[in-house]
């Protein structure tokens, strides 16, 4: 079975498109790298590298620092997969990341993104 195409896409061509959602209901990129960092572990200087090297999303998680150890909180469904169902760890990791944005979108505070 081969693996996905999301594994080998270069996270900072996707970095954008979060920009661009959380910018259209009045959220900053600045919460986005926000939320990026918390989940990752992941310092701005780091973040920054990371999309600089235009490094694709198993590297990505691959070189985080430590994906936070409350990340388990995160539940609900994105792409209409639930996520404590995912089994796959990177993918589990990158449906992470995208519902925390979708939180962001959807205007939650940033207390209970960051669980």
């Amino acid at each position: 079975m081969s693996e996905h195409r999301i594994y080998g896409m270069k996270f900072s061509r996707v970095y954008p498109l979060y920009i661009t959602k959380v910018e259209k209901k009045n959220r900053t990129k600045a919460e986005v790298d926000q939320v990026i960092c918390w989940l990752t572990g992941y310092d701005q200087a780091g973040l920054q590298k990371q999309l600089d090297e235009e490094t694709d999303f198993r590297t990505f998680f691959a070189q985080a620092p430590q994906i936070h150890p409350n990340c388990s909180l995160i539940k609900g469904v994105i792409c209409g997969v639930r996520i404590e169902e995912i089994e796959h760890p990177l993918m589990r990791n990158i449906r992470y990341m995208d519902k925390l944005i979708d939180e962001l979108a959807k205007g939650k505070a940033m207390e209970k993104i960051l669980r």
